[in-house]
C-alpha cells in the first residue's frame, strides 16, 4: 500500500487542515483516497454518528468512497478513541483498524490525536502507523514549545523506525519564531511552514518533498 499516514504533537493543531491542503494537492497528479479508520466526538444526527474530519477529508479527495468506508467506527463520545470506543461497549482491535485504511489507490491515513494517543485496545496511533509502514506526517502548531513538541514526536517516530517525510508547521498567525531551523537542526528532518500567506511556496516545498513536481 502506498501513502502518507498524518499524526500531531497533539490536539488541535490544525492536523485535519492540513491533511486536507495535503490531499487537495496529491490529487493534482494522481487518485488519492482518505481514510480515518476511528473519530470520536462524533455528533448524533437523526439518530445516526456523524463525522466532522472524515467528511473534509472525503471532500478533499477525487475518489468517491462512502463515508462508512472513509470512517468506519465512529463514536459519540469526546475522549481518545480507545475511551470513546469503550464508551460505547466496542472493543476496537489494531487489526480492524488495518483492515480499514485498506485502499487500492494512493491513501492519505489521518490517525486520532498525537502518535502515543491509545485508538483500540492496546494500541496506540503509533502502532497503526508501524504496521501501516507509510512515511509520516507530523503536524505541529507554530507556537512557543513547538521545538520541543515537535523533537519529543520526531524521537518516538524513529524509535519505532518510522519514516518521517516532514514535519508541517501550522501557523495559525504569522511569528518570528525561528522553530523551523532548529527543529531542522536538533531533528534532522524535513521542515515545512504553512500559512496563508504562502500557500504557493509552501505548495511548492511539499511537493518537492513528496517527489510531485
Amino acid at each position: 500500500m502506498k501513502g502518507l499516514f498524518i499524526s500531531g504533537s497533539g490536539t488541535d493543531v490544525g492536523k485535519t487542515f492540513i491533511a486536507q491542503h495535503l490531499v487537495n494537492l496529491l490529487a493534482q497528479s494522481k487518485i488519492v483516497s482518505v481514510r480515518k479508520p476511528v473519530e470520536s466526538d462524533c455528533q448524533v444526527v437523526n439518530g445516526d454518528l456523524v463525522t466532522k474530519d472524515a467528511l473534509k477529508l472525503l471532500k478533499a479527495s477525487n475518489v468517491d468512497n462512502d463515508i462508512d468506508i472513509v470512517c468506519p467506527h465512529k463514536f459519540h463520545h469526546c475522549s481518545s478513541a480507545e475511551s470513546a470506543s469503550k464508551a460505547s461497549n466496542v472493543e476496537l482491535s489494531l487489526d480492524q483498524l488495518i483492515d480499514a485504511c485498506a485502499s487500492d489507490s494512493f491513501v492519505v491515513v489521518e490517525g486520532a490525536g498525537g502518535l502515543l494517543s491509545p485508538m483500540a485496545k492496546d494500541t496506540l496511533n503509533i502502532d497503526l502507523a508501524k504496521s501501516l509502514a507509510l512515511p509520516l506526517i507530523i503536524v505541529v502548531k507554530d507556537e512557543l514549545g513547538a521545538i520541543n513538541q515537535a523533537l519529543l514526536t520526531i524521537k518516538v517516530a524513529r524509535q519505532y523506525q518510522l519514516e518521517i517525510a516532514c514535519v508541517v508547521l501550522n501557523q495559525f498567525e504569522p511569528n518570528a519564531l525561528e522553530n523551523a531551523s532548529a527543529i531542522r537542526h536538533y531533528g534532522g528532518c524535513n521542515v515545512v511552514i504553512y500559512n496563508s500567506s504562502i500557500i504557493a511556496e509552501f505548495n511548492q516545498i511539499l511537493g518537492k518533498i513528496l517527489r510531485l513536481s
